[in-house]
């Protein structure tokens, strides 16, 4: 039956028996065979799967454009730890939707979750990337150019030429050119090496030898040059990404270790430097109040200059602010502040960020008590100084209506016909004080937080004449003037006091961004601009006593420079140098001899 079997059906000569039960006759359908089985990873496996995928420089790529991504709604969406007034006020104007960005985070964008693992998964992406091609790259370096090819002819940049000099020379000179004339810091890795002629291996040296005699040795069949250059383009590579590695860090410790305050002094007086006397403070998560250097800072003149000339009227000329700087030592020192001139006071800088006028007002309730009295900061709306202003008299004696005051503080008083009123100049050559009055409730003592650049009339009575227009109360320096309803009086004081609006930054991670920053700079010009070159040259005796020199080179991808380089070698051939007419063909030297195969 079993002869019958593969008689019926086909079975190849010299297969045995055990190989073709089972097969199925020449009548019966053969099975399709089954899909075959991938094998499972297993733990390790995904793993190893994953972290390979992580350290991908493509996943590296979209990380670094999802982190961009992600940055967007903090510049879109105010920021609770710079604009907390904004968030209030967001939420307030989109409660659906904003309370569900705020769930997710999108008012601390660069403290939430979701950006720091991107930021956290970047910085393993980059490290992973850099470890392999690291070590990779530092055995590259400790290799040594490969050995000269046997044909030349395949290489698209190629050279020859004869000379009388020797092939040693020429090998010498050549090799010099290619290595260049900084010792320390090479061109080229230069190797130089000999090709004995055929037939001169070991075997003929074994034969020699077990019959007792010494063969001489074999003068050389050529000398040859190998040269490489290009591993700085792999070093300005990896520096580069080293290099942004530590941009991620030197940022994110900034971030949490940096801090800004904002301070409005007014001359004649200052500040410490303490969270506390700060009109606003920004810190990050890692600093501590005590890390503050108790210096302090006294403003002792502001100097302001404006252009009189009509081709640029009114155009600023120069801010100076003359201050004191009392160390914690008790030393002091003076120093000036200008506009884009910091100065550096316990590592941080402190700028001029703006300036204005701070007139001094005293106001007496019906009472005749004095309800306030302070300098007031009038911020300028415009070139001519135009300020608005506020004035909050909450202290006035009891059964009284507090008093709130808004209005305009002109350098120079312009007033129109109809009553309305503007700056001219921003010096101050007619001041001029215009302030509506408002009477009720100033919510201050709710306690909630109020703008003290903002007056809230919605649930306060202005102050109108008979007609119902707003009345409106002027005054010049050193004068006092009634306010309406016998509510008391107002004295605007002689001097007209100016404040500067001071920007301390304290940052320890900037000097590192810009050293960091820099060196991405340089080993990403390193590594475009480097080429990968590989040159070699042979030189040997021709037929007529001449030395024939042949040089080629060869480059990885388009290299525009390749056959310059390659005749930059030969030109350094030494001695009566004649190259070859085109079409024709340089003598080939005996093939080297070479103990087993190589690949070119």
């Amino acid at each position: 039956m079993a002869d019958r079997t593969r008689q019926e059906s086909y079975v190849p000569e010299g297969i045995a028996d055990e190989f073709t039960q089972g097969a199925p006759a020449s009548d019966e359908k053969p099975q399709k065979p089954g899909r075959p089985t991938a094998p499972t990873l297993g733990l390790v496996g995904t793993l190893r799967w994953m972290w390979r995928q992580l350290t991908s420089m493509r996943v590296a790529l979209m990380l670094l454009m999802l982190l961009a991504v992600a940055a967007v709604p903090g510049s879109v969406l105010p920021q609770r730890n710079q604009d907390a007034a904004g968030v209030i006020e967001y939420l307030a104007d989109h409660p659906t939707a904003g309370e569900w960005l705020d769930r997710a985070g999108f008012f601390d964008v660069y403290s939430s979750v979701w950006f720091s693992a991107i930021y956290i998964l970047l910085f393993v992406s980059l490290v992973g990337c850099i470890l392999p091609r690291s070590a990779t790259h530092w055995r590259a370096l400790r290799g040594r150019p490969p050995r000269v090819p046997s044909r030349f002819s395949r290489f698209p940049a190629q050279a020859t030429a004869t000379t009388d000099a020797t092939p040693q020379e020429v090998a010498d000179a050549v090799a010099a050119r290619l290595r260049g004339t900084i010792s320390w810091l090479p061109t080229f890795r230069v190797d130089r090496a000999e090709e004995t002629a055929r037939g001169r291996g070991a075997s003929g040296r074994s034969e020699l030898a077990s019959a007792g005699r010494e063969r001489p040795k074999a003068p050389p069949a050529a000398q040859t040059v190998s040269a490489e250059r290009g591993y700085l383009r792999e070093t300005g590579n990896l520096v580069f990404h080293l290099a942004l590695v530590g941009l991620l860090v030197s940022v994110a410790t900034g971030q949490m270790l940096h801090y800004r305050g904002q301070a409005i002094v007014t001359e004649g007086r200052g500040f410490a430097n303490a969270v506390v006397d700060y009109d606003t403070f920004e810190k990050g998560s890692w600093f501590r109040p005590e890390s503050l250097v108790p210096f302090a800072m006294t403003l002792d003149e502001f100097e302001s200059e404006f252009a009189s000339d009509t081709v640029a009227f009114a155009q600023a000329r120069d801010f100076t602010a003359h201050v004191t700087v009392t160390e914690p030592s008790g030393e002091q020192r003076g120093e000036q502040i200008k506009v884009n001139h910091p100065i550096v006071v316990d590592g941080a800088k402190i700028y001029l960020q703006g300036n204005g006028f701070a007139p001094e007002i005293t106001v007496h309730d019906a009472e005749g008590e004095v309800a306030f009295a302070g300098r007031v900061t009038f911020i300028p709306e415009d070139t001519m100084y135009t300020s608005r202003g506020v004035v909050k008299v909450p202290d006035v004696s009891p059964g009284l209506d507090q008093i709130g005051l808004v209005g305009y503080f002109l350098p120079t008083a312009e007033v129109n016909e109809d009553g309305s009123a503007r700056s001219a100049f921003p010096q101050p050559v007619d001041p001029l004080l215009v302030l509506e009055v408002y009477t009720g409730d100033l919510g201050l003592d709710d306690g909630s937080p109020q703008n003290v650049y903002e007056l809230d009339t919605a649930s306060l009575t202005p102050a109108v004449d008979e007609q119902g227009e707003r009345i409106k109360v002027l005054a010049r320096p050193g004068e006092t003037v009634e306010l309406p309803d016998g509510l008391g009086t107002l004295t605007l004081g002689e001097d007209l006091p100016r404040y500067v609006a001071l920007d301390l930054r304290h940052d320890p991670s900037l000097t590192f961004v810009l050293v960091f920053a820099l060196l991405a700079l340089a080993g990403l010009t390193v590594s475009l601009f480097t080429p990968r070159r590989r040159v070699w040259a042979r030189a040997y005796a021709g037929p007529d006593g001449a030395t024939v020199v042949e040089v080629a080179g060869l480059a990885r991808g388009d290299d525009a420079g390749l056959q310059a380089e390659v005749d930059r070698a030969l030109a350094a051939v030494p001695g009566n140098v004649q190259q070859p007419e085109t079409g024709d063909e340089p003598v080939t030297p005996a093939a080297p001899d070479r103990t087993g195969s190589e690949k070119d």
